[in-house]
């Protein structure tokens, strides 16, 4: 402040010195009249002189800060005008009332006023980056721009963040990624071949994954006659999953003309900076590759698992080697635990009780006491635990989840047949009671897994849970006998699971149908125990009479909303619309008794319903498998799925 108004004395002060000198003259008049009218003309001249000063004062003043204030005006239009970002200001319609010459600069227009702002940031260019702090990035002329927004003053801040963002891309770009590449079938492809033929394949596919190695920029290493590393970077991975992994198609079509054509399984991982952790991440997409039948890519990046491929059914295993090795670590696991306690999923089918069934003939060879946890009985099973009651000793195994509970422990062994997921189980508690836990699944592997199971056998190339647990129990023990409802449980669930022996049959599944067979399985009960109901044949065939095509060749049926419809009609309905021409999958969608909407999807092959189901958070095989959703209705199930299917549609396409 300069030094005139520092001197300067102004305020209440002058008005108190004044108001003294006035007492003073009081006082001294009192003593000499005379002198006292010295001192008020004296005192008049000060306060004149005073209130002069005064007023000259708040001129200067008033001067001074106008001048000030022009002057700040006019740089502060100056820095406004040449700032680095631009500045608009919207009103309540967000049309812009005024900006900054920034703006026209990056827009190449002189005036922007009155444009709409989702005109002059387009809606799809607009990426929301943090909804709280009103923040969004857009791009514009070929640059990156942040838009920071200030609601209450209706203000836009826009900077260009485009050297940033660039390098930050950059850095993403540029992570770690690591994949393994495995041949899933090399040995079933090259039995019977003769070295020449051998050679000549191994070559052709080996080609071709160097090839592709090469497209992409992967630097890839072999590790074994039928296994690779790769390094790559986020860019070159985001370009795979873009091409949804065509190394995996371009192999299985130049091994077409084999009988077993080879095909391949990828995992790859990224999103995170150890290396360690990186590797141990990569095997386990592989490992889940594997689990869901091979031929397809699992992609692991942080929180996020993407699958891609799966177009082939799993090809069935010509050895029994994995059977033996599993059935002496299964009951090597049975003799060192106290008890056994065998669950399925929730509401269980034939499958999953008969192949219970076939553990607890498993346990009983070795003296150890066995049960199945079953929740209830529904209409798919009613007919078979009709049967199973007929023989007391064996319905004695059948508990409550409650009484499960109750009768594990650390010592017990839990042994989860039919399912591998944790939140389908009959009771989940339970596998949190032990830490000895089994799974036994002829399903292709989900995202959600038992991942604390000290034994896992899956095959989704099994036709059934039951016919890998009839493999088991040939190697367990030297010599197992089944009794007549034993046998015919376990025949029961590979009948159902296999449409009476027309769908996902091999010659495995053959041979443990004969060893069944042969131990007493009496067709004649399992026939009985399909017998369908008069009147449950009638619902079904409401349920097909609304049944409505989506591409031609897709079947769509919703069940009346009013009325509460078992699983097991539902699979019925979808297993029937199948059959029907033109027909190459069928998707049927119900209310079940217990409140959830269930979906059951079939395919011949062409299209994968799994990864539709999986989109619906379900799960199941290429062309079996099934879905529960909570909280909604049945048509809005449908719309969801019609929308699930026009993403898979865009990504995979329907055969036509």
């Amino acid at each position: 402040m300069p030094k005139f108004l520092v001197q300067r004395w102004h305020g209440m002060h002058n008005v108190w010195a004044l108001v003294l000198i006035l007492l003073l003259t009081i006082a001294l008049a009192w003593y000499q009249w005379v002198l006292g009218l010295v001192g008020l003309a004296l005192g008049g001249a000060v306060g004149v002189y005073a209130m002069l000063a005064e007023r000259a004062f708040r001129k200067e003043l008033n001067d001074y800060v106008l001048t000030l204030s022009h002057r700040i005006k006019g740089v502060g239009n100056d820095v406004i005008g040449t700032l680095p970002f631009g500045i608009i200001l919207y009103n309540e319609e967000k049309e812009v009332q005024w900006h900054n010459a920034y703006i026209s600069s990056i827009t190449g227009r002189s005036s922007v006023v009155g444009v709409p702002l989702t005109e002059l940031f387009p809606a799809q260019q607009v990426q929301t980056k943090d909804k709280e702090a009103n923040k969004a990035e857009t791009t514009l002329n070929g640059r990156v721009y942040e838009l920071l927004y200030r609601q209450q003053e209706r203000m836009l801040y826009v900077t260009d963040i485009t050297d940033s963002w660039t390098l930050s891309k950059r850095y993403e770009d540029e992570k770690l990624a690591l994949g393994i590449v495995m041949m899933d079938n090399l040995e079933e492809v090259a039995q019977g071949m003769d070295e020449q033929q051998r050679a000549l394949m191994l070559s052709k596919v080996t080609a071709e994954i160097n090839e592709w190695a090469q497209k992409y920029g992967l630097f890839l290493r072999r590790l074994s006659s039928d296994k690779y590393m790769i390094v790559a970077n986020q860019f070159a991975l985001r370009q795979l999953e873009q091409t949804r992994f065509d190394l995996l198609d371009d192999v299985r079509e130049i091994t077409m003309n084999l009988k077993l054509p080879m095909t391949l399984s990828i995992g790859f991982a990224s999103g995170t900076d150890d290396i360690v952790e990186l590797g141990h991440l990569a095997q386990g997409s592989l490992d889940i590759a594997l689990g869901r039948g091979g031929d397809q890519a699992v992609v692991k990046f942080g929180q996020r698992q993407s699958f891609y491929g799966g177009k082939s059914n799993a090809v069935e295993k010509r050895t029994r080697v994995r059977a033996r090795v599993i059935s002496h670590a299964l009951r090597d696991l049975m003799k060192e635990s106290e008890n056994i306690v065998i669950m399925g999923h929730k509401m269980p089918d034939m499958d999953s009780v008969g192949a219970a069934i076939g553990v607890v003939k498993a346990a009983c060879q070795f003296g150890k006491e066995a049960f199945v946890v079953l929740e209830g009985v529904n209409p798919a099973i009613q007919r078979m635990m009709e049967m199973i009651r007929e023989d007391e000793k064996l319905a004695k195994r059948f508990i409550t989840p409650e009484q499960g509970l109750a009768l594990t422990n650390k010592r017990s062994l839990a042994v989860v047949v039919d399912t591998h997921r944790a939140s389908m189980v009959a009771e989940p508690k339970l596998l949190q009671q032990t830490e000895r836990i089994v799974v036994i699944d002829h399903h292709r592997r989900s995202e959600e897994f038992i991942d604390d199971a000290v034994l896992v056998y899956m095959e989704p190339y099994a036709s059934s849970t039951c016919e890998l647990v009839t493999e088991l129990l040939q190697y367990i023990h030297e010599r197992v006998v089944l009794e007549v409802r034993e046998a015919t449980a376990l025949l029961a669930g590979i009948t159902v699971d296999t449409k009476s022996f027309s769908m996902r049959t091999g010659s495995r599944t053959f041979e443990a149908a004969s060893f069944l067979r042969r131990n007493g399985a009496d067709p004649t009960l399992i026939q009985r125990m399909l017998k369908e109901d008069l009147e449950e044949y009638i619902k079904k065939a409401e349920i097909i009479q609304h049944a409505e095509t989506y591409r031609e060749h897709i079947a769509i049926a919703v069940a009346d909303t009013g009325k509460a419809v078992p699983q097991l009609l539902i699979a019925q309905a979808a297993d029937t619309l199948l059959n029907m021409t033109g027909i190459r999958a069928s998707f049927v969608i119900g209310l079940r008794p217990d409140g959830l909407v269930g979906i059951s999807a079939r395919s011949l092959g062409q299209i994968n319903v799994q990864v539709v189901m999986e989109r619906m958070g379900g799960g199941g095989h290429l062309t079996n498998a099934a879905a529960q959703m909570q909280g909604c209705t049945v048509q809005e199930v449908a719309a969801k799925l019609k929308q699930v299917l026009k993403e898979f549609e865009g990504e995979e396409g329907i055969p036509e």
